[in-house]
């Protein structure tokens, strides 16, 4: 699938759920699926643009604003369903936490303990959002037909969240001893022990 067909379909998907605004689609984007999609204005209006052009979304606004109110079309129903069907593309992974940590020598224990620490402050940010939309999708709300599917979403974000946390603990752990495993920086001179004796001094003539 490609992106533009992956932006349709977050839209499309969402429209089906309520019609909405452009930038209310954009908020609702970012609140609703933020915890494992995204999408910016600058993908969400040309795909608006385009689903209007071929009939699977029209305004319901009589000025044709860009406050218009757009709507998913029978159409356009048909080709979400079609574009969910579809078979789901691995994503190669561009982590840079991860790719910064693998090339941790260079930064230095010091920096590396500060990535792990911010990740898991955002891992543990993440569980409270969740926490706070499983007690909303609990509830029900105004869309008690989709709750349960949302649910499934919210619970591997936080299956998501929990295993980044261990992690960052683990991680914390074993830096700590890799830093004192680390041989010494190439040009400095190995301690000396007091009980080690020294070879006597030449004496110059």
């Amino acid at each position: 699938m490609s992106r533009a067909d992956q932006t349709q379909t977050a839209v499309l998907g969402a429209l089906s759920v309520l019609p909405m605004t452009g930038y209310a689609l954009r908020e609702e984007i970012r609140a609703v699926l933020g915890h494992f999609w995204s999408e910016s204005f600058g993908q969400i209006y040309p795909a608006l643009a385009e689903l209007e052009r071929q009939q699977l979304i029209e305004r319901r606004g009589a000025d044709g604003s860009r406050s218009s109110v757009f709507a998913i079309t029978p159409a356009g129903t048909a080709r979400l369903r079609e574009l969910l069907s579809a078979p789901v593309q691995p994503v190669r992974p561009r982590n840079g936490l991860l790719l910064r940590l693998f090339f941790g020598r260079q930064l230095g224990p010091e920096a590396c303990r500060t990535l792990i620490k911010d990740a898991r402050a955002q891992a543990e940010a993440q569980l409270a959002d969740l926490a706070a939309a499983r007690a909303e999708s609990q509830e029900g709300g105004e869309h008690p037909q989709d709750s349960g599917y949302w649910m499934l979403t919210i619970s591997a974000g936080e299956h998501a969240a929990r295993a980044a946390i261990a992690w960052a603990d683990e991680s914390l752990a074993a830096l700590s001893t890799v830093e004192q495993q680390a041989p010494p920086s190439a040009g400095s001179l190995p301690e000396s022990h007091p009980d080690t004796p020294h070879p006597p001094a030449k004496e110059h003539p």
